[in-house]
């Protein structure tokens, strides 16, 4: 085994430790070695209260802030563990150390006049701790001289987990490196761990809003034979024992409507969702969301929520920190959010009246439209993604603060609700909304007419036979649940990372994922 010491040594010339660990065989490094030297240790973390005395958090060493400049308290014999991210050797009997745990720092003192082994433990002690070890400290609290809050070692210093690299002493801003190593990058970037713990505040925080609300949270499958409730390609798989095709989930609507007939009038699920598509800036192949469905509920309703929950979200995570997009734009998520009529605006973007939209020939008009305004779409053309272009052109980038799109046409809108417009226009009762130019949320009433659906489900299987891979597959069974009664529902969905990526200003999704998709590497020789 590799001595600690000895690898210490390797590491501090040139830092090529761990490239030497790679290319030569455990024989070799220990034929080069001292076999006297002590070897590594990875002890079991047990605490004896005589010798120990009480095990603390950081946060809980703060309660001695309140004694005065270089007082001790002799009686409080406590144990601290972290990891050393620092080490200064004032002189061969004083060395300082700082600890971190779980984001907290620490000054420790070892000093040879209050050590109770002997001068060679104290030396061999402090020579064993390094810079990235996880160790172990025993004394009591206490202030410096200077008023610093400090744990001075008594009883006990000791490795119990070493770091076998040198960890980078300046920020890490390599990507490349960062997000394969991830957890180096937290080690070494204060503000990575930040994004993660924001994170959790800010799921918390929806997980509260609607609990308080009365919403049930629920789970449901990941695996299924069909992936429905959205626009998107799957990944697929195999299930052995049941020989047969399976696909992972990309949206969990289908599911948590058929709870709403069940019974259960105010649900919702935060989990994950997969799309087998591109990954960029915005984009990862697995993300978070959240959706609820609350029975008897409404699109203003839904408008009225949404408001509520950002804006309170946001003051709770951010309070009067500005909240800044990546190109620089601030945002205010103060009520009222202003509102865009898709159908409204598209007519005017084009010059026409989009009255056409349910007719035979409504593609071909609207490509005539398109091409006229220069706007072609790579891939099928159907009539849905054709829109979908427009509405990225002509409205998108005037949705930098907070902004609801609604009365979008039926061909975006498979399982919303029709509803006529103030033009007298069929329409979907459904909005998104915006912020920064990209979408946060999703919501609308959720059509509940068995025979219907059954239709529009045949228009997505008509624009997937034409090359739309994107489009679902028809879920017959979800018909089949509608003809028990869906009451009137509103339904809402808002993709948890992106606005993580907002709410901590990341430039990339990958930001705020813990362990975000990377290509795999090619194997190295050894």
């Amino acid at each position: 085994m590799l001595t600690h010491s000895v690898y210490r040594l390797l590491a501090s010339s040139k830092r090529l430790a761990p490239v030497f660990y790679q290319r030569c065989s455990k024989h070799t490094l220990i034929q080069q070695v001292n076999q006297s030297q002590r070897q590594l240790k990875y002890p079991r973390f047990a605490l004896s209260p005589e010798r120990h005395g009480k095990w603390v958090t950081v946060k809980e060493l703060e309660q001695y802030n309140h004694i005065d400049k270089g007082k001790k308290v002799e009686g409080a014999l406590l144990t601290l563990t972290g990891r050393i991210i620092s080490k200064r050797e004032s002189s061969s009997k004083l060395v300082f150390y700082d600890i971190v745990q779980n984001g907290e720092v620490m000054q420790v003192v070892a000093s040879r006049a209050r050590y109770s082994g002997t001068a060679d433990q104290f030396q061999e002690d402090n020579r064993d701790l390094c810079r990235g070890d996880v160790v172990s400290f025993t004394g009591i609290p206490g202030k410096t001289n200077h008023g610093q809050l400090s744990l001075f070692v008594t009883t006990e210093m000791r490795v119990l987990s070493p770091c076998l690299h040198e960890i980078p002493t300046a920020g890490l801003k390599d990507p490349e490196k960062r997000f394969r190593q991830r957890y180096l990058d937290l080690l070494v970037n204060p503000e990575s761990a930040q994004i993660l713990r924001t994170r959790a505040k800010i799921i918390k925080f929806i997980r509260s809003f609607l609990d308080e609300r009365g919403f049930l949270e629920v789970e449901t499958p990941i695996l299924s034979g069909k992936a429905g409730g959205a626009n998107a390609r799957p990944f697929s798989t195999h299930a052995h024992a049941l020989d047969m095709d399976m696909q992972l989930r990309i949206a969990p609507e289908l599911y948590l409507k058929q709870l709403v007939i069940g019974g259960l009038d105010r649900v919702y699920e935060i989990g994950k969702q997969f799309r087998n598509e591109g990954i960029d800036a915005d984009h990862n192949p697995e993300f978070t969301t959240c959706e609820f469905y609350q029975a008897y509920g409404n699109l203003e309703s839904l408008m009225n929520d949404t408001e509520t929950m950002l804006s309170e979200l946001s003051q709770n995570i951010c309070g009067d920190t500005p909240i800044k997009t990546k190109n620089g734009d601030i945002i205010d998520f103060k009520k009222p959010f202003k509102r865009i009529d898709v159908m409204d605006r598209l007519s005017k973007g084009l010059n026409s009246p989009l009255s056409f939209l349910d007719k035979e020939d409504a593609l071909s008009q609207l490509e005539e439209l398109s091409h006229q305004h220069n706007i072609r779409i790579s891939g099928p053309a159907t009539l849905g993604r054709l829109l979908d272009k427009l509405i990225s052109v002509f409205i998108e980038p005037e949705c930098i603060q907070p902004t609801f799109l609604y009365n979008h046409p039926l061909a975006l809108s498979p399982l919303a609700k029709e509803t006529i417009n103030e033009n007298g226009l069929n329409v979907t009762a459904r909005f998104e909304l915006f912020v920064g130019g990209k979408e946060l949320v999703n919501a609308y009433e959720e059509l509940n007419d068995p025979v219907e659906q059954r239709r529009r489900f045949e228009l997505q299987t008509n624009d997937r036979n034409k090359g739309d891979i994107e489009s679902p597959v028809a879920d017959t069974d979800f018909c089949d649940a509608l003809e028990y009664g869906l009451p009137p529902t509103a339904g809402w969905g808002m993709g948890i990372d992106r606005v993580v990526q907002l709410l901590v200003n990341g430039s990339h999704i990958r930001e705020v994922l813990t362990f975000p998709v990377m290509r795999t590497l090619p194997p190295v020789d050894k």
